[in-house]
């Protein structure tokens, strides 16, 4: 008989308490190795990849796709007895001990007599949860006899109520609450369990049973309800604290950005850039860190009783994708070179369109930029990301008529908006920073006098 061993949902970082299963790239009967992923899951802040800590074969997956489940419950079961290197037997064991030992516990790597008979596979190690490395089976001490070791019961799955079908606790307290006996309903999930359409189905059927069945979709749906979770419910919490919390001050600025655009152009020609696509708001992120160097408290953070002014900048760029809104950034932007931000900028760019960003990307951000300009917005009043001082929505670039040089003409221009932590940043400061971003997008030369 297999030794069955459960791996456990584990806090993937910043102390998380659930996550939800978007895709299991295993099914049961599946032989899996160390270290393959099996499944994709959806944290408040991003999508992770778990690789499987165990090597044998699938037996079980506790979760159907969509579910959220919390940190600590098993997710999939794996029978290791059978595969090869899964559990390491002593050659130098008597036959009926070593088999005896292969249904033991696993050994701790310091007690007494631990050897290691050969190099134990790297094993995975995730935030919260993990396979200790080295761990390697009991062996008796030379010139002693061997140890006899307690009887130890087979690990067997815990044992499954026969009495009422298969099915999934939170569908279960549906069935309560809508009063539907589980027994007089034949699951339609996976091993026959039934699932939540199983409940409405036949709630359906109970209160309207000369009823023809009514379509899926209809051409008269007028409300249709989207479950709150994962990214979306995490931006939606912090974005209510934000507003809730510091109290907010927006200043608008309008600029005209004609020779930043000429800089863009000329900067798509260097071969230092060609490797990257130069766009309008690697300037202005040059411009904000600048700015950011000359009044710092505009990058700092309110912690109780004490104001946190950060001397780095984590520069984080809001990125609107199919999960929500998510805010990753740059580590360090300050000590970049204007072709290395310009790479940074497009690597978080391309992964959170792929949907790979990580929590770690996410975190310890000092100060945002939104770039609303791409959806063709002018302006608005961004809410300051949890944490930060100040963020500045960066408008779309419009041509409009300009006073340039005493005379009326057609000028490249843009709208800045600045939303400040008014307990931090008084109207001075933040119009000073917001006028310096400006001067320095009117004539991108200032960035190098400035910097």
């Amino acid at each position: 008989m297999g030794e069955i061993k459960q791996f456990k949902l584990p806090d993937v970082g910043e102390g998380l308490t659930e996550a939800e299963i978007v895709k299991w790239h295993v099914q049961p009967g599946d032989t899996v190795e160390i270290n393959q992923i099996v499944v994709e899951i959806e944290t408040a802040k991003a999508i992770v990849e778990l690789p499987s800590p165990y090597e044998g074969v699938v037996t079980d997956l506790a979760f159907a796709e969509g579910t959220t489940v919390d940190v600590g419950v098993p997710i999939i079961s794996v029978d290791v007895g059978g595969a090869e290197g899964a559990v390491a037997t002593p050659v130098s064991e008597p036959p009926a001990q070593a088999a005896a030992l292969k249904q033991d516990m696993v050994p701790t790597p310091d007690e007494p007599g631990m050897v290691a008979p050969e190099e134990p596979k790297r094993q995975p190690v995730l935030v919260g949860y993990g396979v200790k490395p080295g761990a390697t089976k009991r062996r008796a001490r030379k010139g002693s006899p061997p140890p006899v070791p307690e009887p130890v019961q087979e690990v067997r799955p815990q044992a499954v109520d026969n009495s009422l079908p298969l099915a999934k606790p939170p569908v279960r307290k549906m069935a309560k609450d809508l009063g539907v006996d589980l027994r007089t309903i034949t699951g339609t999930g996976p091993q026959g369990s039934i699932t939540r359409d199983d409940i409405r189905a036949a709630t359906q059927s109970t209160s309207a049973p000369e009823a023809a069945p009514r379509p899926a979709a209809t051409a008269d749906r007028r409300e249709e309800r989207v479950p709150v979770k994962g990214v979306r419910k995490a931006t939606a919490a912090a974005m209510v604290a934000s507003a809730f919390t510091a109290p907010h001050v927006t200043e608008f600025l309008q600029v005209d950005v004609t020779a930043t655009m000429e800089t863009v152009r000329r900067l798509r020609a260097l071969p230092e850039f060609e490797r990257v696509k130069v766009s309008p708001l690697l300037l202005v992120a040059k411009a904000v860190l600048v700015a950011a160097a000359r009044y710092p408290m505009v990058n700092a953070a309110w912690d109780g009783d004490e104001i946190v002014v950060r001397h780095y900048v984590n520069l984080g760029i809001a990125a609107a994708t199919e999960r929500g809104l998510i805010v990753p950034n740059v580590k360090d932007a300050h000590a970049l070179s204007l072709p290395e931000l310009a790479e940074a900028l497009a690597g978080l760019t391309e992964t959170a369109r792929a949907g790979k960003t990580s929590p770690a990307d996410m975190s310890r951000g000092t100060f945002t930029i939104t770039n609303v300009g791409v959806f063709g917005v002018d302006a608005g009043t961004p809410i300051i990301t949890p944490g930060e001082a100040a963020i500045l929505a960066f408008g779309q670039i419009r041509d409009m008529p300009w006073v340039h040089e005493g005379e009326l003409a057609i000028r490249k221009v843009t709208t800045l908006a600045l939303s400040f932590d008014h307990r931090i940043i008084d109207g001075e400061l933040g119009s000073k920073f917001l006028r310096d971003v400006g001067m320095m997008l009117e004539d991108p030369v200032r960035m190098l006098a400035w910097s």
